[in-house]
């Protein structure tokens, strides 16, 4: 069932369809706005500063509903972050609605109104623009979103999610939306590869992270693909038990802050992966591993129940039997030397947020890149070494940093710089040394341990041996246990976040 929201009588339709233009603050427009004799609203440096002498007679915060007193402030302030529209009505009161924190892991749509002095009533318009110049920044206002809802992934409570904590967040902000729920396997896929691309800004994937792998995949389908990839953002609120791509890029996996963080997000360019195996072609976006990582995601999807926490639990149960996963490796190394990893980590996270996306939207027609190094059905590059890793724990290709909340896998891990981040750990070490493996990881610290093999990588190849099956997982879905290549294409694809150009994860 799909279904497309009511045009807003409201909404400036200068805006319809257009991409996120760079605003200036209006000129000469005063910070403070007069609403009435004893109240002001003042734009701040970081915040909406509301003055306002009758909050002094409002009831002060009591517990279970028992007021406690009268409130002794006239202030309040109301981060720009958290402002989602503001508008002045005929009949001259002014509205804001705003994202009011109910706790550190939740909002709600708030509103305050006033009724403007007169003399202010001349420039309110100009006032109202400085605000959400304030309040937006270069993200695009009004994003026309459509919404996916997967109403099978997680624990099943993806539609109920939606309506609850979602849904409001984006009515508040305006935004167009025309939302579907995905019926079966595969449906994403379906979707993106027939979308009409001109509608929207971006999709809203209300799942975990399999309905994204499926839209990537649509895109990558259309005979317009890298234009499709590069106009359309996606973006992941988290419904599902798996939630990377929401904590990577929105810095939380709680569904109201995801939807905020949506509404303000800045487009970003995205690596996206080529995985070739046999005569299939697909991309990746999240990850690839073979081992260890594959197996506790894999092999515990009876265990979904348990939300994130059965990642964690696959993975300390299979370190400790000290599993060998051998295969023939060989790769593309691009920086291979630890020092040279972080001081590129660190050159990129000292950059301010970026004001635009300076990508050319390819042409239409244009289709999925050429494979620089072909597929795992060619003969080795040249330049490349096949090397057997015998007693291989764990082999983990990650495009993004943190792979569930308590799992920052490749703290060094950047949107756009052409690279996988590759982690390999030997199966053979002792169990004292993979115990503190697992608990360095859950805390940022395992970068620097010896026996960790940490590179940046832009291709390689994978050629499992001595079993007759196992586990690989492409982005949390399992392929065929057999040899596979992967190739990144740097900035193929377009996500939203914070910065424009970093993960929201503690890095290196």
């Amino acid at each position: 069932m799909s279904f497309v929201t009511e045009d807003d009588p409201f909404k400036d339709p200068s805006l319809d369809a257009a991409p996120a233009p760079q605003r200036t603050t209006p000129a000469n427009v005063p910070d403070t706005l007069a609403v009435g004799r004893n109240a002001s609203l003042t734009l701040g440096t970081d915040s909406l500063v509301v003055l306002d002498e009758a909050l002094r007679d409002t009831s002060s915060a009591g517990c279970c509903g028992v007021s406690f007193g009268r409130s002794t402030k006239t202030t309040r302030s109301i981060a720009f972050h958290n402002v989602l529209w503001a508008e002045l009505a005929d009949d001259g009161d002014i509205t804001i609605q705003y994202a009011h924190a109910d706790s550190k892991k939740a909002v709600r749509p708030a509103i305050i109104s006033y009724t403007l002095d007169k003399t202010e009533s001349g420039h309110a318009s100009a006032w109202i623009e400085k605000l959400l110049v304030r309040a937006y920044g270069a993200s695009q206002r009004q994003k026309r979103v459509k919404v996916l809802i997967n109403p099978f992934g997680g624990q099943g409570t993806a539609l109920k999610t939606y309506h609850k904590h979602i849904a409001p967040i984006f009515a508040a902000a305006r935004c167009e939306l025309e939302v579907e729920q995905t019926q079966h396997n595969g449906h994403g896929v379906e979707i993106a590869q027939n979308l009409d691309i001109e509608k929207f800004d971006v999709i809203a994937c209300c799942s975990g992270d399999g309905i994204p792998y499926e839209v990537w995949n649509g895109f990558a389908n259309r005979p317009d693909a890298a234009r499709a990839l590069v106009k359309i953002a996606l973006a992941q609120l988290p419904c599902g038990s798996g939630n990377a791509m929401s904590l990577n890029f929105n810095g939380t996996d709680s569904p109201s802050l995801a939807a905020l963080a949506v509404v303000k997000g800045l487009r970003t360019p995205l690596d996206l992966v080529s995985v070739t195996q046999g005569s299939k072609r697909t991309l990746s976006f999240l990850s690839q591993s073979v081992g260890i990582v594959a197996e506790c995601d894999l092999a515990t999807e009876n265990l979904r129940w348990m939300g994130s926490a059965r990642f964690t639990l696959g993975f300390l149960t299979r370190i400790l039997r000290k599993t060998a996963y051998p295969a023939d490796i060989a790769v593309k190394v691009e920086y291979g030397d630890k020092n040279a990893i972080r001081e590129l980590y660190r050159a990129e996270s000292s950059k301010p947020p970026r004001s635009h996306d300076d990508r050319t939207l390819p042409a239409a027609g244009t289709g999925l890149p050429d494979l620089k190094y072909g597929t795992i059905n060619d003969p080795l590059p040249d330049s490349w070494e096949l090397v057997a890793h015998d007693h291989l724990g764990n082999f983990y290709a990650g495009n993004l940093a943190y792979m569930s909340p308590d799992a920052n896998f490749f703290p060094a891990a950047l949107p756009s710089d052409g690279c996988l981040d590759l982690l390999r750990i030997r199966a053979d070490l002792p169990r004292r040394t993979s115990i503190a493996t697992l608990l360095a990881i859950a805390d940022n610290k395992f970068f620097d341990m010896p026996h960790v093999d940490y590179q940046k990588v832009s291709a390689y190849r994978i050629i499992p041996k001595n079993q007759r099956d196992g586990y690989i997982s492409i982005d949390g879905e399992r392929i065929p246990f057999e040899p596979y290549q992967a190739e990144v294409h740097k900035g193929l694809g377009t996500v939203l976040s914070k910065s424009g150009h970093m993960f929201e994860a503690k890095g290196v």
